[in-house]
């Protein structure tokens, strides 16, 4: 097979384990860079005050949901444009992908929208009778929300080239924005050289600067390196209905599954500032910890969704077999690390964020107890991908719902009436319990209705 006939049909024709490898290793890159620079930008934050960190830490639940919309939808276009390609239908590919830009579009509307009406409300629900962390949350989501255009055209132009199996050229968008979002993190919230000091708003100023700048490369490379599709200004504002339902099939239960993550977060606030507004800062700061080991697996996973689709379209079984063996062999590993980091370092993970000796006589427990969920997670997660690569994301919304709605805040919420902080961390590890269960279930039912009926290609 000719070079270029290899580089076309990569995720059909290369040894599994390499094709992996090679897809996900560049994703995996930029996620740990991204985790990076939310470790950083809350270390910055920190040393503006607890009120400050505490302030971003309840911002999360909002951005939560706005990176779920957008993800979600990439997850569907992802899914959709793959198994196109596979199937050798270039023209529905195209659909696809032009459809996918009309929707993050509209996304970015709705959260201007909601940057101009919904901030303060949002905030007051939670910190109504604390007014400087109010402040200081209201000016840091209103830039994020009103400004969230390039944050939405970074995410489709990424999983346009995530699709084709150009991945590198998609870790180099992504890695750009955040590398330019830790250099101005300083520069803005500090005030240093020419630039103002904004303090918690110079943390939002910088993250939409990075943003732009991210989206600005990825539709360069999109333009230059992604031939296999063609993006057009027409095709954008020509909505193809039947295309957009194929799409939002998939994408829509991903949307809600990943913003349940936002109602689990926002509840778990409410349940824990009625202890000490500083639990709300510990569960912020193990949100940004804990990004350094579910990051680099939801990179991989990025990788495994186009993967798993084509491959489902060409009707090649062992490969799709041999697809979710590695991703829940290499997400455990990971999880694995996380926990003997988080059980090993807990003070020094809190020292980096001036914790108070409130802040890591709380901290320590939280990690260690939260951290012996990661492997059942690891796992979870690496379903929940298998499924959206099979085109059936409402069972990955299904375990969501269970986990996080349905088991996680209510044992949370009964742990809590014990009076004792410490055992509500426990929700965590019993939550994920739950989840491995229907994992399991749901993976035997996906096997039964879909990969058994794929034809064996050996």
């Amino acid at each position: 097979m000719s070079e270029k006939n290899l580089q076309q049909n990569k995720m059909g024709v290369l040894p599994v384990n390499r094709l992996l490898i090679s897809m996900a290793l560049p994703m995996m890159l930029s996620m740990l860079v991204q985790a990076c620079y939310n470790i950083v930008d809350s270390i910055f934050v920190s040393r503006l005050g607890e009120q400050a960190l505490t302030a971003v830490s309840l911002a999360f639940p909002m951005q939560s949901v706005m990176i779920s919309v957008g993800t979600g939808t990439g997850v569907g276009i992802n899914a959709m444009l793959s198994k196109c390609l596979g199937e050798g239908d270039r023209k529905r590919a195209n659909m696809a992908a032009c459809n996918g830009v009309f929707l993050h579009l509209c996304a970015m509307v709705l959260f201007m929208v909601v940057g101009l009406t919904a901030v303060g409300p949002f905030y007051a629900s939670q910190v109504a009778n604390e007014p400087e962390i109010m402040a200081y949350g209201v000016d840091y989501l209103r830039v994020i929300c009103l400004f969230c255009q390039g944050m939405y055209l970074q995410f489709v132009f990424e999983r346009l080239l995530q699709a084709t199996g150009n991945t590198r050229a998609s870790m180099v968008c992504q890695m750009t924005g955040a590398v330019v979002n830790i250099i101005l993190d300083p520069l803005f919230i500090f005030g240093i050289g020419p630039f103002p000091r904004l303090e918690v708003m110079g943390a939002a100023v910088a993250t939409v600067i990075g943003q732009f700048i991210g989206a600005a490369v990825g539709i360069a490379l999109n333009q230059r390196r992604n031939k296999e599709i063609s993006v057009t200004f027409r095709g954008i504002f020509r909505p193809h209905w039947k295309t957009i339902k194929r799409i939002y099939t998939v994408g829509v239960p991903s949307v809600i599954m990943a913003s349940i993550g936002s109602v689990m977060t926002y509840g778990m606030n409410r349940i824990l500032v009625t202890f000490t507004p500083t639990a709300t800062a510990v569960f912020g700061v193990y949100f940004k910890l804990q990004s350094f080991f579910f990051m680099p697996v939801f990179g991989m996973n990025n990788a495994v969704v186009p993967i798993m689709a084509y491959n489902y379209g060409a009707k090649k079984r062992s490969r799709m077999i041999a697809t979710i063996k590695l991703t829940v062999l290499y997400a455990c590993c990971f999880m694995l690390a996380g926990i003997l980091v988080m059980h090993l370092f807990p003070r020094q993970l809190f020292s980096l964020f001036e914790a108070s000796e409130e802040m890591i006589a709380i901290g320590i427990p939280a990690l260690k107890t939260i951290s012996y969920s990661f492997v059942f997670a690891g796992f979870c997660m690496s379903c929940g991908t298998v499924f959206q690569g099979l085109g059936n994301g409402v069972y990955s919304m299904i375990n969501s719902i269970i986990r996080q709605l349905l088991v996680l805040l209510p044992a949370a919420w009964l742990l809590a009436q014990t009076g004792r902080l410490d055992a509500v961390w426990w929700s965590f590890p019993i939550s994920e319990i739950a989840s491995l269960i229907v994992s399991v279930i749901l993976l035997r039912r996906i096997w039964r209705d879909i990969i058994s009926k794929v034809p064996d290609d050996n």
